[in-house]
């Protein structure tokens, strides 16, 4: 995790953390490093969420990037991976979008994409951080006829909607389902996207309002969308997070259907249909052991990763396999996109129920999943450095890890979006690791809070 850029790009409280300033030199700074010295207009796209603050950053995004030459494409209200898409359809010379993800609405965030469509690897994000945050190379502005341009595409949401309906193998007639759209991104898209697919929908949380945002909705808060599946003669509910690039989903009798879930169904019909690159799927170290079991019971090998769906891409693309993601339902499909996309991810589940003619209650029973019990401790983003070196802390992980021994597994991480230090424990018995879970949480508080 860098000084500036966590694992999904820069992120803050906006006007405190994430002032107009910090936007404007990273936009400065990303023209510098994403382009060459002999492309004077290179283009950039930018999307954003509904987060009040969006408009704010996107203004200053612009104003550090035709300061130095870069031409725009406002996008308007998009998804994450619409972005990452209209890149490549648009031919590009990188991407921005602006949001905060699942957080609340006082946060947001940047994440930016090469030209490839890609998040930007470690090193790249470095080297922006080294201009804006120690200087290391001058700001290149321009004047007179080389300042950049500003145009805005208002037909991006329908080129990105056309994209997801040309990967679905098999359309949704006759489906009934509940959309989630979190008062996000997926408001703009959602209806239109899975109406076209033959869906009949039922809205909820579609009225973005600047402030309501992941608010009591979304992956992140199932029980509305729970409550609503159990008390309506549905197929499925999927609910997506603010920028729509995670997707959720809810079986036909009101069980949350996670990410681990997802890739097991979607891994086991690509395995059976020879799709299945490598017979192999990415995860990473918060899957599930389930997960694992279920793998190892179908043939198909499992490869884990650090938390973060760019670190599950990037195993992606070195060995060629084409399905990955996390329990939080960032699910890549990379034969169809270059990140997690919630909206394709719930389009091709609900093709895949279709087509089989199988309730989603019955498609998840091929997994087990072992109690898992998660604690998020606040402390500040200093404290979150402190973790690292404090030894007290390191012994008394270790001292469970051998406690608990086979039975289960102990994960205690940083988070690389929030002010939050994680603390995880699986295994067979419920109560032994929420037990052991407590324990190291109040240790955790005690110390660094």
């Amino acid at each position: 995790m860098g000084r500036l850029f966590g694992t999904d790009g820069a992120r803050g409280i906006a006007n405190s953390e994430l002032t107009c300033k910090l936007a404007m030199n990273i936009g400065k700074a990303a023209a510098m490093v994403l382009t060459t010295k002999d492309d004077k207009h290179p283009t950039f796209l930018i999307g954003k969420d509904t987060r009040l603050s969006s408009d704010m950053l996107e203004g200053a995004l612009i104003a550090g990037l035709t300061s130095v030459g870069a031409n725009v494409i406002s996008l308007g209200v998009v998804p994450t991976p619409a972005v990452a898409y209209l890149i490549r359809k648009y031919k590009a010379s990188a991407g921005i979008m602006i949001s905060a993800s699942h957080n609340s609405f006082e946060f947001n965030g940047i994440k930016i994409f090469s030209s490839d469509g890609y998040k930007l690897p470690d090193e790249l994000e470095e080297e922006i951080e080294s201009i804006v945050l120690d200087k290391a190379e001058p700001y290149p502005y321009v004047v007179n006829e080389n300042l950049g341009r500003v145009q805005r595409d208002d037909n991006a949401v329908n080129d990105y909607i056309d994209h997801i309906i040309d990967s679905v193998p098999y359309r949704l007639d006759g489906m009934k389902v509940a959309l989630d759209c979190s008062n996000g991104s997926s408001s703009y898209t959602a209806e239109r996207l899975f109406t076209s697919l033959g869906a009949e929908c039922h809205m909820l949380y579609n009225k973005p309002d600047g402030i309501n945002i992941n608010r009591d909705c979304g992956s992140t808060h199932m029980e509305n969308l729970v409550e609503y599946i159990r008390n309506h003669d549905l197929d499925a509910g999927l609910a997506f997070d603010g920028d729509a690039d995670r997707c959720l989903a809810v079986d036909e009798k009101g069980a949350i259907i996670d990410g681990d879930f997802i890739m097991a169904i979607c891994a086991g019909d690509l395995k059976l249909r020879g799709k299945l690159k490598k017979d192999t799927v990415v995860g990473t170290v918060m899957t599930n052991m389930g997960f694992n079991k279920y793998c190892e019971q179908n043939e198909i090998k499992f490869v884990s990763t650090k938390v973060g769906d760019r670190y599950v891409l990037e195993d992606m693309l070195r060995e060629g396999y084409n399905l990955g993601g996390e329990q939080s339902g960032h699910i890549i499909f990379l034969d169809f996109s270059t990140t997690g996309d919630g909206q394709l991810t719930g389009a091709q589940l609900l093709s895949l129920i279709n087509r089989r003619k199988e309730k989603l209650s019955s498609l998840a029973a091929v997994m087990k999943r072992y109690p898992q019990v998660l604690i998020n401790v606040k402390v500040s983003n200093e404290a979150k450095l402190k973790y690292y070196t404090d030894h007290e802390i390191k012994d008394e992980i270790e001292k469970v890890k051998n406690e608990l021994g086979d039975r289960g597994r102990v994960l205690v991480r940083v988070s690389g979006t929030e002010p939050i230090i994680r603390v995880m424990l699986e295994g067979e018995c419920y109560e032994e690791i929420t037990d052991y879970a407590n324990r190291l949480a109040d240790l955790v508080r005690e110390r660094l809070s």
